[in-house]
């Protein structure tokens, strides 16, 4: 028995390499995936072998979560319960590919998360372990009555680390969870499980870690060009890069002008409400952008139909379906939407707002010509409004004419009850 885990090197983690190893008296491989997170990848080699690992594998994986995870969910203007920018979601089916691949690598029989019993990323994992490789062997310690039974708490989780002189930083005295990436960092549990908890307090400020209040933001606003081709974001102020990198940059735009905080609470997967902080700078600087070239050049019923299906591609990606064909099928016909999604837009960003001052496009729909209030257009006639308003009309018409009675009985009846 080989085992293949996603390592993180936190408590919970950390506890699990040795926990497994002894239980299952096998040998443990570790993994993680380097998804952006960045000084929380330093040590974790060595961490991982001496906590009792044979092997340990970090990998770079920052481009392609760019690339291949973010854009597409941005061509896409998922949100989650229309608040969510789904950065803690949208890495996990990229971390748990990889993960499959270093377990085939490694010819590990099982694959292991530390994800929890009460939340998503369980699900996340899991389901594209099953779409990737269906036959592989799952292993979660949180869901196993064993483990919860000697781990009731972080106390003996610390407790178990000292025993076997595991090295963690974890103390009891932590007041929430974190989680980040290139996209966004999460912040749940502890103190946050308070929804009437306010983290913005000048007490609580030290939690955030990429954005600075509102508040305390430039009394100057700055302005910034973002340059689309295909609903994919190329160039910021003129220079070109690469995804990773426009979202670095964003980021640090974003978070240098109170960008991108979100308090919410969410309705989980496994059907329980949670309560999440977040902080998105560069995500909702990009989708913002990418909401007003779509405004210059996506026809309004291909955009309609594209907005009714927001909630479920989000939807699809939190509870952890990234591998499932309905959003590939999704993804294919809004990526069709985007042929002309090209073009420039300038924003002003200043204290926490994103103010939209322009926009342009080879690909313009918007006619001058037509929409304005002044002089003649020969591509538009206003006496044809007459006929359009009128056959629009026709159903009210007919609804008030035959069923006015009925109305007015109906009416009548709720006075007399």
């Amino acid at each position: 028995m080989k085992v293949a885990l996603a390592y993180s090197g936190g408590l919970d983690t950390s506890v699990i390499v040795k926990w497994i190893k002894e239980t299952y008296n096998c040998e443990v491989v570790t993994f993680a995936a380097d998804v952006g997170q960045q000084e929380e990848l330093k040590g974790l080699n060595k961490k991982a072998l001496a906590t009792g690992a044979s092997k340990h594998y970090t990998v770079d994986l920052v481009e392609e979560f760019a690339r291949d995870f973010i854009y597409p969910m941005i061509r896409a203007n998922a949100l989650y319960e229309n608040q969510y920018y789904l950065g803690t979601s949208i890495a996990r089916p990229l971390i748990a590919k990889a993960q499959i691949e270093i377990a085939k690598k490694e010819k590990a029989t099982h694959v292991a998360h530390g994800a929890t019993g009460k939340g998503n990323d369980q699900c996340r994992f899991e389901l594209t372990y099953a779409a990737l490789s269906p036959d592989t062997k799952i292993i979660s310690p949180w869901r196993m009555e064993q483990f919860r039974k000697e781990f009731p708490g972080r106390s003996e989780m610390i407790a178990y680390c000292k025993k076997h002189k595991i090295p963690v930083e974890a103390s009891l005295k932590k007041p929430y969870s974190m989680d980040r990436n290139l996209l966004h960092i999460s912040y749940e549990a502890g103190i946050l499980e308070d929804p009437n908890f306010d983290p913005t307090f000048p007490a609580n400020k030290a939690m955030f870690k990429t954005t600075v209040a509102p508040e305390d933001a430039p009394n100057k606003a700055e302005y910034v060009n973002l340059e689309f081709v295909k609903g994919d974001c190329v160039a910021v102020n003129g220079k070109k890069m690469t995804p990773a990198q426009v979202v670095k940059t964003l980021n640090k735009l974003g978070g240098k002008h109170g960008i991108g905080r979100v308090d919410l609470v969410e309705n989980r997967f496994v059907g329980m409400k949670s309560r999440g902080v977040y902080e998105t700078p560069g995500g909702t600087i990009l989708m913002h952008a990418h909401r007003q070239i779509e405004s210059l050049t996506l026809d309004r019923d291909l955009e309609h139909l594209r907005d009714s299906l927001i909630p479920k591609y989000a939807e699809l990606v939190y509870y952890g379906f990234w591998y499932a064909p309905e959003r590939e099928a999704l993804q294919a016909f809004i990526d069709k939407s985007q042929d002309c999604v090209t073009g420039t837009v300038r924003l002003k960003l200043y204290k926490g707002n994103i103010i939209t001052v322009g926009r342009k496009s080879p690909y313009s729909m918007y006619d001058a010509n037509i929409a304005s209030m002044e002089g003649v257009s020969s591509s538009y006639n206003q006496d044809d409004a007459t006929g359009f308003i009128r056959l629009q009309a026709l159903r009210l018409r007919a609804r008030a004419k035959m069923q006015k009675g009925a109305q007015i009985a109906s009416k009548s009846k709720m006075k007399l009850d």
